[in-house]
């Protein structure tokens, strides 16, 4: 199990362009001018962030100025103008105008020619997400903001909006904020000015228009940062660890090793120049975030994940998490539809290729940590059979392509997540027929590297094409597979495509989780005792098999913590998290009698249902196996 089952869902990016005229039909007078956005991180309120927006001088009597209410990559309503409190529009002569707010996101402002900026304050969702969010759903802990002394997540599009015909325009930001602060930005930075007592500084920052405004996350605070290489790409890591629990130098090496890896597998696909990881560890506390995980943005990704994590397990997860994000630079970078490319933040239309969005850069996430050698074969046997085992959750007769072009219908949305299940898998599919169809030597790799060399960053396709033209470019064998298991809703017999590469699916020793096993918690509650204890399936743990667990043993403590109903979330979440290596202490109860388990983790195993090699693989077989594991 990765982190995506743990914390429920993982967002992509999507790479968004204007599809405005060159002339701006609203702002005449302040085409060629930046609109004027200033956050003051000096005169933080109660956890709220003045800002203030001054768009130049309109030359028509309304306008509509809206956070968004879906930001790309996220799938879900995030309504980031739920989190506005005291919304001003300012006449020239220093007057409140009247506004009207049309919607949860939208405010309306009559007689425009006299307004000369609108101010408001700007809640943190990290907070909020303790107390239920404002009015129903709430942003995801990635794509959302904190504002702490210590620490401030600036995902900029919940603080900055736009107004309606004006998305093409430069947007000039100011942050005044303390001047001891770490700053990290990919934003271009373009000045930087003390205040007259030198308590504070205003960094100013150049966004070409909306979409880099919110296409850059930036952080401040007490932060460690570094910049290193990775072949020809500068790699900026931001960590907030809080307490101090983790750091770059912690970190640097993993990350390293793991996009040297990612540039090895891609090859001569054209990357970025720049790639910014903002790190934010949650401590755990009642108002701390809990949406682990991490969205991508173009040429950057922001991560949350639990500082309680241990080091090995901090690493794995940045390998998993974070390599999904790079891979994004592939599709929706430089492969994406109309839908993506003019992105309509209030009311936005979604493509129908999810599948590959999401499924192929998670498949890309999986297979090249076997082609690059960073872990073992059994491992990524392990990884492609727990994705079948998860897609089964969900709705396996459903037509991808519509689940994916109603993805916020009720009908649709809980399916989403099957998109790093499922979807991962049709890109295996795809790439197991590639390989078989041209002798091992093009596989979905190549295909997107080719629709990359066709549409590129500034091209997208039209949606209801594409099949189409992968099946032009391809096989017949792909367009039959996509027309009766992606846009058709035939569930894949996956047993087929494993027969081609020498695999099947029989009992196997598999890698067991201190906590979990088979998908299947090995611990249970008793809610009239208040107590947590080991169920029969422990047993088929070999580790604590080995340190003489039984069936009904309560747990009283983990390393000094006492366990309770109360506090099981957390200190099981912990306990998922160990890798072998770790010092342990463990007190049960077995009716009465207290018993001490006290050692080193070793790495548990149980048997269950797996993949497996097959003994009288042919040599056919077993050549495309391994033209389709290492290229």
């Amino acid at each position: 199990m990765n982190i995506r089952i743990l914390v429920a869902t993982v967002c992509l990016s999507f790479v968004l362009f204007s599809c405005g005229s060159g002339k701006n039909k609203v702002n005449d007078l302040a085409i060629n001018l930046p609109i004027d956005s200033h956050i003051d991180l000096s005169k933080v309120t109660e956890d709220k962030a003045p800002v203030i927006i001054n768009p130049g001088r309109f030359t028509v009597e309304t306008v509509t100025y809206r956070l968004p209410r879906v930001i790309q990559g996220t799938y879900s309503v995030s309504d980031f103008g739920k989190y506005v409190d005291d919304f001003k529009a300012i006449d020239y002569d220093g007057n409140e105008m009247i506004v009207n707010k049309i919607d949860k996101n939208s405010w309306t402002i009559e007689n425009a020619k006299s307004l000369d900026k609108i101010r408001y304050y700007v809640n943190d969702t990290y907070d909020i997400e303790t107390k239920g969010g404002i009015g129903g759903e709430q942003p995801f802990s990635p794509s959302g903001t904190n504002i702490e002394p210590e620490n401030y997540v600036l995902n900029l599009h919940g603080f900055i909006g736009y107004f309606d015909e004006l998305k093409n325009n430069q947007y000039k930001l100011d942050v005044v904020a303390p001047a001891n602060f770490v700053r990290t930005s990919a934003l271009q930075n373009i000045a930087s000015k003390a205040s007259e007592d030198g308590k504070y500084t205003t960094t100013s920052y150049l966004a070409p228009r909306y979409f880099d405004i919110t296409d850059n996350p930036m952080m401040y605070g007490n932060l460690d940062v570094e910049e290193f290489q990775v072949g020809d790409i500068k790699i900026v890591l931001s960590v907030y660890s809080p307490n101090k629990v983790h750091s770059v130098a912690s970190l640097k090496e993993t990350i390293f090793k793991m996009m040297k890896a990612q540039k090895a597998y891609l090859g001569d696909i054209n990357a970025t120049p720049r790639y910014d990881i903002y790190l934010y560890l949650s401590e755990g506390k009642e108002d701390s975030p809990k949406g682990f995980g991490a969205l991508e943005h173009h040429t950057s990704t922001v991560v949350v994940l639990p500082e309680s994590m241990d080091e090995a397990a901090l690493a794995e997860s940045m390998i998993d998490v974070v390599s999904h994000e790079f891979f994004h630079i592939v599709t929706p970078l430089s492969v994406h539809s109309e839908d993506v490319h003019y992105f309509d933040y209030n009311n936005p239309t979604f493509s129908k290729h999810l599948w590959m969005y999401e499924g192929v850069t998670e498949y890309f996430a999986t297979l090249f940590q076997i082609d690059q050698d960073i872990v073992e074969k059994e491992d990524f046997y392990n990884k492609i059979m727990g994705k079948i085992e998860a897609s089964k959750r969900y709705n396996d007769a459903m037509s991808f392509t519509i689940m994916s072009e109603n993805v916020l219908k009720d009908s649709y949305k809980d399916q989403y997540i099957n998109v790093y299940q499922k979807g991962a898998l049709i890109g295996m599919c795809i790439d197991i027929l590639m390989r078989e169809a041209s002798n091992g030597n093009r596989g979905i790799l190549s295909l997107m590297k080719e629709l990359s060399n066709k549409y590129g960053k500034n091209k997208p396709f039209e949606d209801d094409k594409l099949i189409a033209e992968i099946i032009e470019m391809t096989y017949p064998s792909v367009g039959e597979f996509l027309n009766t298991h992606v846009v058709g809703d035939l569930p894949i017999n996956y047993d087929a495509f494993f027969e081609k590469v020498g695999l099947e699916i029989g009992e196997a020793k598999i890698k067991a989780n201190y906590i979990m096993m088979n998908n299947a918690p090995i611990v249970s509650g008793d809610g009239q005792k208040g107590t947590i204890f080991f169920t029969e399936a422990a047993l088929q743990n070999s580790f604590w098999a080995k340190q003489g667990v039984q069936a009904n043993d309560v747990i009283k403590t983990i390393n000094g913590t006492e366990l309770t109903l109360m506090n099981a979330n957390q200190v099981l979440q912990e306990v998922f998290m160990w890798k072998p290596g770790k010092d342990i202490e463990v007190k049960l109860d077995r009716n009465g009698e207290e018993i001490v388990i006290k050692t080193t983790t070793t790495q548990g195993y149980t048997t269950g249902k797996g993949l497996v090699e097959t003994k009288d693989a042919s040599e056919a077989q077993t050549a495309l196996r391994k033209a389709w594991m290492k290229g």
